[in-house]
């Protein structure tokens, strides 16, 4: 995929992921359906399967969860290059939409985070502050979900691709109610996936 890019969409992008990040309440993924919204609907610098893979790559790597940003950056540059067969000048701008995509999403919730994690330790016996994060709890909740729709909507409908659909239920439901590992689960869903039952 090659797409027109300016330096306008340069800061477009940052911008983008600077205000996403101080709206990143339970980690960065909470807010992937945004991010597919701006980058896949409105923008077209990803495809739906290029934002879906990033977010599937990541998960599945070891490290932390905010690396599918990285992996957005990199292919919005990648596509803004020319795409992968385009040579050196791509891969630079994916080092690019790495820089720019990492620094807008971590700079304003790594300050925020700071700042306000030593002012509720300080405060920590404040009705208010145990309030927040009792009130917190249900809007991670809600922004997981959506997430979890957006990710298996790009299967199909439920009607006709009714398994991928039965999978998330069914993860859903063992994250929840058990102690197996995520990593079995992702496992077992990359198995099933390999044997083509999904």
């Amino acid at each position: 995929m090659s797409i027109a890019f300016s330096g306008a969409d340069w800061l477009a992008l940052l911008a983008h992921f600077l205000s996403l990040s101080l709206l990143a309440i339970g980690g960065a993924i909470t807010t992937a359906p945004a991010m597919h919204s701006y980058l896949v609907d409105d923008k077209a610098w990803l495809t739906d399967s290029q934002f879906t893979s990033s977010i599937a790559l990541a998960q599945a790597a070891p490290g932390p969860n905010v690396l599918f940003i990285a992996l957005l950056g990199w292919n919005v540059g990648l596509n803004a290059g020319g795409g992968i067969h385009a040579g050196p000048q791509a891969w630079w701008l994916a080092l690019a939409g790495v820089g720019v995509a990492m620094v807008g999403i971590l700079l304003p919730s790594t300050t925020l985070t700071f700042a306000a994690a030593r002012w509720g330790h300080r405060n920590r016996e404040l009705r208010a502050v145990r309030a927040f994060k009792l009130g917190m709890a249900p809007v991670v909740i809600a922004l997981l979900i959506a997430t979890g729709w957006i990710l298996a909507s790009s299967a199909g409908s439920p009607v006709e691709h009714w398994q991928p659909w039965l999978l998330t239920a069914v993860t859903t439901v063992l994250v929840w109610r058990t102690k197996v590992h995520m990593l079995w689960l992702l496992g077992a869903g990359a198995a099933l996936g390999a044997l083509g039952i999904l």
